[in-house]
C-alpha cells in the first residue's frame, strides 16, 4: 500500500465521517431507535435506518428510508439558509442528512434538497425501506420538525415559518418576515457558531403552538464576500456581527396554529443573547445572557402572557461557560443547570450540585424521567470523556467503561451510547429488560493508523500525543512537528481514533516526530484551567506548547530541537503563526490555516466572552492578534484560507499578508478557491493541500529522504523538494 492512497481515502471518507451512525432518537416508550447513516465507509448518502425491541424484534437493524429510491425523482433546489445550517453543523454527506420524528418514533418528516417529505413506519420489524410521501410546501424548505403528536410538521421557508397538516396538506403561515433583514425560526449566526444552539423553533408538546424566534438583522453590518476566482458570480451578502458591533435583535415568540402570538418579555437591554430555549411538559424555558457574558439568567415564560418568571441566575467574574443541553428539566420539574462551583464544573439539579470535585461536565444529553444523562471528564484523565446517569435516590453512574470518547440518548429506559475509541467508533443499545444490541458502525478502516505514545508532561501535567514514524529506530534523528489546536473549541488529545491523528500519522511517516498538545485554554479540565486565557488568547496556550516539546525533548533525544514546525487550523493556526513570531528561538516554521489573525474582525459572542469589548480593552485584542506582530516575523510562515470562508474571513489572512509585506517579512499565501472553513472536500484538492504543507515544511526544515529501509517510488508525487514518498505495508 503506497502511503498516498491514504490521502485519497482520508478524502474519499470525509475524514472518516462516512459510515458512522449519529443523530439517534429514541421513542418515548424506548422500544425504536432511529438513526442516520450511510450505506458504507466511502459512500456519501446517508439513509434513514432502525433499530426496533418492542414484541420480541431482538434489536433488528432495518432501512427505514432510502434517498437513492424511485420516489426521489431528482434534483431539487436547498435553500441558502439550509446550505448555513449544514456548514455550521460541519455536515459533509448528502441524501437525508436530518430528520424530525414524533414522540413514538412512529412519523418521520425530511427535506431532501428543498423538498419536504413525510414517513410513516410500520410495527413491522422486518419491513425495509418505506415510501415516502411529498408534503406542499411554500417554498424550499429548511429544518421541518414534526410536532410531539405526529399531526403536522413545521419548517422554515423564505425566512417565514410554516405549519403544514399531515392529514390533508393544508398549510399555514404562522409568521412572515416583516422585511428582508427579518427571518423566523432559524438562528442567528452567533447562536449557531457560538451557543451550540441550531434551532430556531421548538413545539409545544401539544402540538398547538410552538416557541420562535425572531431575528432582525438589520443592526448587524454587511459583509460581501466574493469568489475572485470566479468573476461573473456576484458576491453574496452576509450579516456579519464583528466583535464591538450591533447584534441581530433576537425575540420569541408564542406561535398559535390560529394565527395569534405572544411575545416573551424579559429584559432584553441587559440580556440581548437567547442562548437556549425549549418546551416541555413545564412550558417554555429558555436561558438569556448579558452582552459581557458573566450573567445567564434562566427564565419560565407563560404561554399566555408571555411573561417571564426567574429560576436561576449564574454569574462569573470572566464568563459563563454555556453547556449544550442546559436548562433542562426533569418529569418532576427540576431545573437542571452547569455550574462551575469549587473549582469544578458541577451538574445541578434541584439547586444542588450533584457531581463530585474534579468531575466536569460537558454537556447534557437529556433526560428521561428524573435521570439525567451528561458526558463528563474526571481531570484525572482528561484524555477521556463518558458518558454519565444521574437520579435521586440512586445518585451517580457511569454507562461507558472503555477508554475513548462516550456520549449518549436515553428514553423510556433505553439508553444508547455513541462511543469513539482507539479501535474505531462503537454504537450500543441497552434496554431497560437487560437486552443490548449494537449498532453497526460502517467506517472505513485507515490504510494508515496512528502510533500513539500518550504522555503526561511538565509541571501543569500537560496532556500530550507524540507519533513516530513507524520505521523510527533509536538514535535516528527526527525533526519536530507540532500539530495543536488549542483552544476552546474542542481537545485533541482524546484517546479516539480520528481523522486529524491519522493525518498526523501520515505526516510522521514523511519523517517527522509529531506532537499533539491540549495546553490552557482547553476543554475538559475545568474552569480554573479553561478560563486561563481570559484577557490574552495566545500567551498561555504558547506557553504550553514550549513547555511540552521541552519536557518531550528531555524524554526523547532524537528529537532535533534545530528543526521545529508548528501546523494549525483556525485557532491552531493563530498559535502557528505566533508561535514562529514570538519564539524563532524555538519555532523555525509554520503553516497557518483558516487562521484569525485580527481579533477584531472575528464575531461578538465568541471573541468577547475571552476578551471583551475591543473599546473597553484594545490592548488584550493586541495581545491576541497575531497581526500586531508580524512585523517580527523572521521564519518561514505558509498561510492559508478558504475565499469562502463565513466564519473566519479571508481578510484575516490577507491583511496578515499585507501587514507582513509592509514589514518586509516573506511568507507564502495559498488562497483556496471555493473552500469554507472546513478543510476542502474534493479528494484532489485535499490530496494537493497537504502535500503542499509538507513540501513547505520539507523545504523550511531541510527534511531529507529519510533512510528507513522502506520501498521508495522513484519520484514524489508532490510539487515541492524532491522528497519521497514512502510505500508501507498496511498496520
Amino acid at each position: 500500500m503506497a502511503i498516498d492512497d491514504f490521502l485519497r481515502q482520508l478524502a474519499s471518507t470525509r475524514r472518516f465521517t462516512l459510515g458512522v451512525p449519529h443523530a439517534v432518537t429514541v421513542s418515548r416508550d424506548g422500544g425504536r431507535v432511529l438513526f442516520l447513516r450511510t450505506r458504507g465507509g466511502e459512500d456519501p448518502v446517508t439513509c434513514l435506518r432502525g433499530l426496533d425491541l418492542a414484541d420480541g424484534a431482538g434489536g433488528r437493524e432495518r432501512l427505514v428510508a432510502d434517498p437513492a429510491a424511485p420516489w426521489n425523482s431528482g434534483p431539487g433546489d436547498v435553500p441558502e439558509a439550509e446550505r448555513v445550517r449544514r456548514e455550521r453543523a460541519r455536515e459533509t454527506s448528502a441524501g437525508i442528512v436530518a430528520y424530525s420524528a414524533d414522540a413514538d418514533c412512529r412519523t418521520v418528516v425530511f427535506a431532501l434538497e428543498g423538498r419536504l417529505w413525510v414517513l410513516r413506519i410500520g410495527d413491522d420489524p422486518r419491513e425495509q425501506a418505506g415510501v415516502p410521501e411529498p408534503v406542499p410546501a411554500a417554498g424550499a424548505v429548511t429544518d421541518p420538525r414534526i410536532d410531539p403528536t405526529g399531526q403536522r410538521v413545521a419548517y422554515v421557508a423564505g425566512g417565514a415559518l410554516h405549519v403544514t397538516e399531515l392529514a390533508d396538506g393544508t398549510g399555514r403561515l404562522l409568521a412572515a418576515p416583516e422585511h428582508d433583514d427579518v427571518s423566523y425560526g432559524v438562528a442567528e449566526h452567533v447562536a449557531a457558531e457560538s451557543m451550540y444552539r441550531l434551532r430556531g423553533y421548538w413545539w409545544a408538546p401539544d402540538g398547538q403552538r410552538l416557541l420562535a424566534a425572531r431575528v432582525d438583522n438589520s443592526p448587524v453590518q454587511r459583509w460581501w464576500i466574493a469568489d475572485p476566482a470566479d468573476p461573473e458570480r456576484p458576491p453574496r451578502a452576509v450579516r456579519y456581527p464583528a466583535a464591538g458591533t450591533a447584534n441581530a435583535d433576537v425575540t420569541l415568540h408564542v406561535l398559535r396554529l390560529d394565527g395569534s402570538r405572544t411575545e416573551v418579555t424579559w429584559d432584553r437591554g441587559a440580556y440581548e443573547y437567547v442562548t437556549a430555549a425549549e418546551w416541555d411538559t413545564h412550558g417554555p424555558l429558555l436561558s438569556v445572557q448579558s452582552r459581557d457574558q458573566r450573567t445567564v439568567m434562566v427564565l419560565a415564560a407563560d404561554a399566555v402572557t408571555g411573561q417571564t418568571t426567574l429560576l436561576h441566575a449564574e454569574r462569573d467574574d470572566a464568563w459563563v461557560e454555556l453547556a449544550p443541553g442546559t436548562p433542562a428539566r426533569t418529569s418532576a420539574g427540576d431545573l437542571v443547570t452547569v455550574s462551575d462551583r469549587d473549582g469544578s464544573r458541577r451538574l445541578v439539579v434541584g439547586g444542588a450540585a450533584v457531581t463530585p470535585d474534579g468531575l466536569h461536565i460537558g454537556w447534557v444529553s437529556g433526560t428521561d424521567g428524573e435521570a439525567v444523562y451528561f458526558t463528563a471528564t474526571d481531570e484525572r484523565d482528561p484524555t477521556e470523556q463518558h458518558l454519565w446517569r444521574y437520579e435521586p435516590g440512586q445518585g451517580l453512574s457511569r454507562y461507558s467503561a472503555d477508554p475513548g470518547v462516550h456520549d449518549g440518548e436515553a428514553a423510556g429506559g433505553t439508553v444508547v451510547v455513541l462511543s469513539r475509541t482507539e479501535g474505531g467508533g462503537a454504537v450500543t443499545v441497552g434496554w431497560r429488560d437487560g437486552t443490548r444490541a449494537a449498532i453497526a458502525s460502517l467506517e472505513a478502516e485507515p490504510l494508515l493508523k496512528p502510533r500513539i505514545t500518550w504522555l503526561t508532561v511538565g509541571a501543569r501535567k500537560l496532556r500530550a500525543a507524540l507519533l513516530l514514524p513507524s520505521w523510527y529506530q533509536p538514535g535516528t534523528r527526527l525533526p519536530v512537528l507540532l500539530s495543536p489546536y488549542g483552544g476552546p473549541a474542542m481537545q485533541r488529545v482524546v484517546r479516539a481514533r480520528d481523522a486529524a491523528f491519522c493525518e498526523d500519522q501520515w505526516l510522521a511517516e514523511q519523517g517527522f516526530a509529531v506532537l499533539v498538545t491540549d495546553g490552557r485554554g482547553t476543554p475538559g479540565r475545568g474552569p480554573q484551567w479553561s478560563k486561563a486565557v481570559f484577557g490574552d488568547t495566545l500567551s498561555a496556550p504558547l506557553d504550553d506548547q514550549v513547555d511540552a516539546l521541552d519536557a518531550i525533548s528531555a524524554q526523547v533525544p532524537d528529537l532535533d530541537r534545530g528543526r521545529v514546525g508548528i501546523r494549525g487550523w483556525s485557532y491552531g493556526g493563530a498559535l502557528a503563526a505566533i508561535a514562529v513570531i514570538r519564539r524563532p528561538d524555538v519555532f523555525h516554521a509554520a503553516v497557518s490555516g483558516a487562521a484569525p489573525h485580527d481579533q477584531r474582525l472575528y464575531e461578538t459572542h465568541w471573541r468577547e466572552r475571552f476578551l471583551g469589548l475591543p473599546q473597553q480593552n484594545p490592548e488584550g485584542y493586541d495581545r491576541s492578534s497575531t497581526i500586531t506582530g508580524a512585523a517580527s516575523l523572521t521564519r518561514p510562515l505558509l498561510l492559508i484560507h478558504g475565499m469562502a470562508d463565513d466564519n473566519v474571513m479571508v481578510a484575516h489572512t490577507l491583511r496578515m499578508s499585507a501587514a507582513l509585506l509592509a514589514a518586509g517579512r516573506p511568507h507564502q499565501v495559498l488562497p483556496l478557491p471555493g473552500t469554507t472553513h472546513n478543510t476542502p472536500a474534493d479528494e484532489d484538492t485535499f490530496s494537493h493541500l497537504l502535500r503542499h504543507e509538507l513540501a513547505f515544511l520539507a523545504e523550511s526544515l531541510s527534511v531529507a529522504r529519510p533512510d528507513t529501509g522502506l520501498r521508495w517510488p522513484g519520484t514524489s508525487s508532490w510539487n515541492g523538494p524532491r522528497r519521497p514518498v514512502a510505500v508501507i505495508a498496511p498496520a
